[in-house]
This record gives structure tokens, sequence and C-alpha cells, in this order.
């Protein structure tokens, strides 16, 4: 490694090096003086790529997105002062999240805070308990010991960042650099003659300072046997998998083995096999059908929230087991009445061998007609429109998207219009910001993960998540190219509160809850030199998308639709599948 010029420099090469070492590919930069020694490193070192963004709420979900596609930890670089706060609600999505992500904010030295010296805050915690850690590493020096400090210091972060002692989330590193923060000593000179005497070198072969190992944890035998025999014996069973980062896949073959029935949200990403039953939250709207398909019990992987109408099903009667590898407290509804802490992959595997043959049964036939017979009618209802409808567009998106693919959903409507009409199907990848369920940070999230280069990647967002975060699109020009298609479902406001008791009260609804914005995307897209197609079909959907990811680049597939017709639609909807099912019963 390089000499240092001064200690800011010699910290901030230290650092970088040893994010490389451990494994860091990518990192986030929104650019300011104090934090000028990081960017520089980040910068020189060809062995992470940097991303550059001038909006730092913005560059928290970039990191974010990243993070998601990649289980990596994520870090990035922030100036003193505000700059700081404005990753405030990135940490808050990786918290509640379980992301990896990894917060350097340069501060100033403890001789000017508190001094109204400018972009000086009290930037210790200042995340609260919203971060697994928090460390203030303190004012670089050239001291004995000091690198084998920094190099620990960042291991221990990144460990935490992935999950050390609970679930993966953010991690807040607070650096105190004096200047110079450029690598030029007190006297101009370089850092070829640099003064910095300590040696910055890491361990030998480009290992890590510190190596962590987290062993997955193995629930005992006898426990597992335990609830073997219970899943064995019990017919009227069901396994509901949530957002999860887990394995869940040997859960579905679990499902299989034991002949229940699986309702799995689209983030659970095992939406697919005979098992399933994609139209969970119509069947279970249907008061009747609820009442009969009441389980004896149930085994729950992940985080759900998309139902009301599941979560009513799984009342606290219904006996339930959680399974999560991090013990992590997926009840809100005060349900589930065990809590089993353990890998999920590994424990479901070791059921599903602990089950000696496939089984059927009437229950789960039962399930999978009324499934069947709900999916036909909404089939039908959805293509008697010409005209694009937002259950449609993901109904066709997602079916549409070739094998391989990465869909990035929005909150709101759109992952509610997902999970009611993704048909079953492999090789589609699904994620969303559902730590906190918000629209913030949606643009930046699709673009960490198109980023991410793992797969092909397209988004599917409503007009306010993608306004929100408008500034996601100023990622410095000199980036490498993103292809992402993002299809925009456009009804001017926020549709979602049509479905909710404010609709009752329609003095004030347009004004506070359905906020009309009034602006043409078309716009929006020239602004940002973006690709733009207006979908004004239904059928036209999926030949757009096709066509945007053909073009490469970023790319609006912009759809207009009525926020009252939209009400009406799943009104009709409802309606149908109701009257469906009461001829089945």
């Amino acid at each position: 490694m390089d000499a240092a010029a001064n200690p800011s420099h010699a910290l901030a090469l230290v650092l970088v090096d040893e994010l490389a070492r451990n494994g860091v590919t990518d990192a986030v930069l929104a650019p300011g003086s104090r934090s000028t020694a990081l960017a520089l490193a980040l910068h020189d070192d060809p062995r992470i790529r940097l991303h550059v963004q001038v909006d730092e709420r913005s560059a928290g979900f970039l990191a974010v997105g990243l993070a998601r596609a990649t289980g990596r930890p994520a870090p990035v670089v922030v100036t003193s002062g505000s700059a700081v706060a404005n990753l405030h609600p990135a940490v808050v999505e990786a918290d509640t999240g379980a992301v990896p992500l990894v917060l350097l904010t340069a501060d100033r030295p403890p001789e000017l805070r508190g001094t109204g010296a400018n972009q000086a805050i009290d930037q210790l915690g200042v995340f609260g308990r919203g971060v697994r850690w928090f460390v203030e590493v303190g004012v670089p020096e050239d001291r004995p010991g000091v690198v084998g400090y920094w190099r620990a210091t960042t291991c221990r972060a990144l460990a935490e960042a992935r999950g050390l002692s609970g679930p993966p989330g953010p991690v807040h590193v607070n650096l105190a650099f004096r200047e110079p923060t450029v690598p030029l000593t007190d006297d101009g000179r370089t850092a070829a003659a640099g003064p910095f005497a300590g040696p910055l070198a890491g361990r030998s072969g480009r290992r890590p300072w510190l190596v962590v190992d987290r062993t997955p944890r193995h629930a005992p035998a006898a426990e597992l046997e335990a609830l073997a025999g219970r899943i064995a014996g019990t017919e009227r069973g069901l396994v509901v998998v949530g957002q999860t980062a887990a394995d869940a896949a040997p859960v579905l073959d679990l499902a299989r083995r034991a002949g229940w029935p699986v309702i799995a949200e689209p983030t659970s990403n095992v939406r697919y096999g005979d098992q399933v039953v994609a139209s969970a939250h119509l069947l279970l709207g249907h008061a009747g059908f609820a009442a009969a398909h009441r389980p004896e019990f149930v085994l729950r992987v992940g985080r759900t929230g998309l139902s009301r109408n599941l979560a009513r099903l799984l009342g606290p009667d219904v006996p339930q087991l959680l399974l999560d590898p991090d013990g992590a407290w997926h009840d809100p509804e005060r349900a589930v009445a065990e809590l089993l802490v353990a890998d999920v992959g590994l424990t479901a595997a070791t059921l599903r061998d602990a089950l000696a043959v496939s089984a059927s049964s009437e229950w789960s036939e039962r399930w999978r007609t009324a499934d069947a017979r709900v999916r036909e009618v909404g089939d039908r209802v959805l293509d008697a429109e010409a005209a694009p409808s937002e259950p449609r567009v993901a109904r066709d998106l997602a079916a549409g998207l070739p094998d391989g693919t990465t869909l990035v959903v929005a909150s709101s409507m759109p992952i509610r219009d997902l999970d009611q009409f993704l048909a079953p199907r492999e090789h589609l990848r699904v994620l969303a910001n559902r730590g906190a369920s918000g629209i913030d940070g949606f643009v930046s999230t699709a673009l960490g993960v198109a980023l991410a280069g793992t797969r092909p990647t397209v988004a599917l967002t409503g007009d306010l998540s993608l306004l929100h975060d408008a500034n996601g699109f100023l990622l410095a020009p000199d980036a490498q190219r993103i292809d992402l298609p993002i299809v925009v479902v456009d009804n001017d406001g926020g549709g979602i509160f049509s479905f909710l008791p404010q609709h009752r009260f329609p003095a004030a609804f347009e004004r506070v809850f359905g906020t009309p914005h009034g602006r043409d995307l078309a716009d929006l897209a020239r602004l940002h030199r973006l690709g733009y197609t207006p979908v004004a079909a239904a059928a036209d959907l999926v030949p757009a998308v096709d066509a945007a990811r053909r073009a490469g680049g970023i790319g609006l597939v912009h759809v207009r639709t009525d926020r009252a017709d939209n009400l009406a639609l799943h009104r009709r909807l409802t309606a149908e599948v109701h009257a469906a099912l009461d001829a089945l019963a």
C-alpha cells in the first residue's frame, strides 16, 4: 500500500483496503468536503466500484438496493452535518428490513463541535437504536497500533451489518477527519513523501484483519423430532411464507411432503409449485371460505403484512409456529404461540426428510380447487377490459418477464396488486422495501438493484413513489450504464387511500389523501434523459417492456389509470369471486 501523506489520508486508505479485503464490491458516495479522504481513496481503488449520487437520501437507498440484490454490506459515504441526517430514511428501511448497510459519516474533529463551525451537528448516536452498532472511530493519529485498530473496527462493522448477533442491518461508523483531508502534508508535499510513519499494510495474502464465521443455528434433534410428528399428524395444516432472506425453498419442499397448502407473499420468492395458493387474499375475503378453512396448525416463515384477510384468519386461536434464523419478532397480531430460532433451510430440510412419503388430502385439494376457480374468475374480469388496469399491469408484467429477471416493486398498491394477482411461477425474483413499507427511496433502490448486475432488472411503481425519489435519477453520469425499465402506474395521486376509511370523507379526501399532482411524467423523462413509452392498451404493456429492455438504459413505461375506476374494478372482482365461491360451497 502506498504511503500516506497525513493521518486522515492513512485512515481512508486503510479503511477502503479492509473493505475490499472483506468482499465489499460497491460503495456509494454523496460528495462533500469533510469526506474528501474517503472519496479519493474509493475512487482510486479498482477493487470497489464507486457510485456517486448528489442527494444523500437517494444515496442511502442506492446502497440499500445494492445490498438487497447481493446480500453484501454496501457502504455509503457522506460528509458531515445535515448530510448525515438525510441517511435516516435508509437506516429505517435497513433496520426494519434486515439490510446490511454501512454508514461512513465524515465528521468535524472534537475541537470544532459545539462551536458554531459550519456543517457541524451532533452525529454521535444520531440514528439511535436504529443501527446494529455505532462506533466513533476518533481523530486519526500517527501512533503505534492505530492501523490494527482501524482494520479491526472495519471488520467488526461489516460483521455487525451482516448479522453478528442478530438480523443483518445498518451500522454507523463516525469518522472525525482533521485537515488536511486531501493527500498532502501541511507543507504541500504529496503522499509519496508523506510523513505518516506507521506501516499501513494488512494481513498477508490480502486476507481480512479478522475473519468472522457465523455458523447456521441448528434446532435440537429432540425438538425437530417432536415437530415432525406434529406435522405428520396434522392434515389441516398451512405454510405461510412472508418476506425473508432465508432459504425458503426447503420450506416449499416440506409443504409438499406434508401435503399442506402454501400461502407465499411475492417477496418470499417461493410462489411456485402446485401447493401454492396464489389468490389467498381474495379467497380469505369470503367469510364462508375462511370459516371452513381455518387451519389446525400453521408453520410461518418471514414477515407477512400484505393481506388483512390472511391476518384475520391467523388469529390467536390458531396454533402457529414461527421459524426464524435470528429470532425476529414477526407477530404484530400477538397470534404466534411458538418461536423456533434456527436456520430455516436446514430445519425445513430435516423436517421434510423425517416425513416418510408425500401426503395428499381432501383439505389441500379444496384449497387448490378454490384457488384455481378464483384465478379463473380474476383473469376473466381483468381480460374483459381493453384499457389497462392496475391489477392487470401487475399480473401481466410478472407473467411476461423472462426467467432470471428481478422485479423491484414499490409499496402501496403495486406490491398488493402483485400479491393478489401474481400467478405461481419460478425463476422470477421479487424485491421490495417492506421493512418500513415506505414509498421513499424507491427509484434509488431499484437503481441499486440494477447496478448490482446480478440479473436483468425491471421495476414496478406508482406515480407518487416515482416522484418522491425523482432525485434518484441524478446518479452521476459517469456511473456504469444501467439497464432498467420502470413501469409506472399513474393514477395522479395516492390510490391506496381509496380503499381505506378516509375515502368516506369526500370534502377533505382529494386534498389531504388523494393528493393529485398533475405532473406529466413525459416531462420528467425528458428532464433526466430517460426513455419514455406511453401504454394506452392493456395488451401493449408486455411488448412495451420488452422493447424498453432491448433499448437499454433507464426508461419509463407509462400506464395511466383512474383511481375511481380502480376501486370499482376491485369491488367487481370481489363480488364475482364471492359468487364463484358460493357456487363451490
